[in-house]
């Protein structure tokens, strides 16, 4: 069930006209706060894949099989379900900005340790830590910008802030290479570990500049006046809350469980099966990051022109089709391999652009947090066991035919659509 109201019908003012229109409409604040988030995003995924790029060198220095390999990915987002379920209700209690700027240092924090660890155990509580922080930042970010953002841009706001993501990952790629060229890869990975340390950084920037959004702090203050010390968590299973978050946990396991089985597996797959080295494996890599940077960018708008659902499940369907052309291709179509890579970043990446805005619509200001860090995250949580579950299939299966189960988790985000409301066009409540 909707939260939100209708947006009056007015004609387009002039400075929200043209392609960066979206970005002048924030105003100064709003933009301020978007860069916030759009930092702390992109340093949450350069953290994340600090551990997929180097899970090779993991496991040999380890001697790791394939099994606790991909635990180490898997119990980083279960724990990120505690993180953004906490994240988020302390975004309502205390506000966005320093919400986030708890996430951020505590990710960041954790990350530099995994770096230390001297055994796998270790390893395994640090990454977990870290998903702490990984798990709230997003959440509490995208509800920081769509607080600020119209209803006739929120979607296209939301997804250049999702395309965070792919510049995080990029950025993540071109160290890896770097680092394992010039360090040994029993070092090289601890390195890599290190250089997690960049989010404090932001830190600085988001203290002096950022704050929450005026009207919406105001609307949650006032909430917290007349309800005997606010909303609570427990808001999101009553009432209308309950069928919607249900269907909003389901839609998220399944569009992270075919995420994060391609985020976590591909490195492998490239070196594993398609014999790369390591300057190959990031030229691949190279056209998945920068088709999944344009699909963040322009899911954004087609989620406004389509609609928040339409585009879900355009993008679910074709991003399950582009798993099965990429895994089955013959062993020596590696240039094919090559040009695939992007179509499929674009797909699975336009598939969540509309996410920070369906989920911030889905929700009233006084438990926006709490449900968008809780729905978010514990499907990411759920999604979280796909690339644990490759990791034991690839033994009998391979890794590329392994991969193909991601398919089903886009499957069952479109089944999970039907429990849905569309929210296009309708401003925050």
């Amino acid at each position: 069930m909707s939260t939100t109201k209708a947006e009056p019908q007015h004609g387009r003012p002039p400075h929200e006209s043209g392609p960066f229109g979206w970005l002048r409409a924030l105003g100064p604040g709003g933009r301020r706060a978007f860069g916030g988030a759009f930092g702390g995003y992109a340093l949450d995924s350069y953290d994340f894949f600090t551990l997929p790029l180097t899970m090779v060198a993991i496991s040999a220095y380890f001697g790791l099989d394939t099994g606790q390999t991909g635990l180490l990915t898997t119990v980083t987002l279960v724990v990120s379900a505690v993180g953004g379920a906490l994240a988020g209700v302390v975004a309502d209690r205390i506000g966005r900005v320093r919400a986030l700027m708890i996430t951020v240092g505590t990710y960041a924090l954790f990350t530099v340790l995994c770096g230390f660890a001297p055994n796998y155990e270790t390893l395994l509580v640090f990454r977990a830590l870290q998903g702490l922080g990984f798990g709230g930042e997003w959440a509490v970010g995208a509800i920081l910008v769509a607080e600020y953002a119209s209803a006739r841009h929120r979607g296209r706001t939301l997804g250049a802030v999702q395309s965070a993501w792919a510049a995080g990952w990029a950025l993540a790629v071109v160290v890896y290479t770097l680092v394992f060229q010039h360090v040994g890869p029993d070092t090289a990975w601890r390195v890599v570990f290190w250089t997690g340390a960049l989010p404090a950084l932001l830190l600085v920037y988001v203290r002096r500049n950022v704050e929450d959004a005026p009207e919406a702090t105001e609307q949650r203050l006032a909430t917290a006046r007349t309800t005997s010390g606010g909303a609570t968590f427990a808001a999101i299973f009553r009432g209308p809350l309950l069928r919607t978050t249900l269907f909003a946990v389901l839609l998220s396991a399944g569009v992270q469980g075919g995420y994060y089985t391609l985020a976590t597996w591909v490195p492998t797959f490239l070196k594993s099966e398609r014999h790369l080295t390591v300057v190959g494996t990031g030229g691949y890599l190279a056209f998945l990051i920068s088709g999944s940077f344009i699909g963040y960018l322009t899911g954004g708008h087609l989620t406004d022109r389509l609609g928040r659902k339409k585009n879900i499940a355009l993008f679910a369907v074709l991003s399950a089709v582009c798993i099965l052309l990429y895994t089955h291709l013959p062993s020596g179509a590696n240039t094919l391999l090559l040009v695939l890579g992007f179509p499929l970043g674009f797909c699975m990446s336009a598939i969540f652009s509309g996410f920070g805005s369906f989920l911030s619509e889905l929700y009233p200001t006084a438990v926006r947090g709490s449900g968008q860090g809780f729905t978010y995250n514990t499907g990411r949580a759920v999604g979280a066991f796909f690339p644990t579950l490759v990791g034991y299939l690839a033994d009998s299966w391979g890794v590329g035919g392994a991969l193909v189960f991601g398919a089903v988790g886009y499957a069952i985000a479109v089944l999970a659509l039907l429990g849905l409301p569309e929210t296009r066009g309708q401003e925050l409540s």
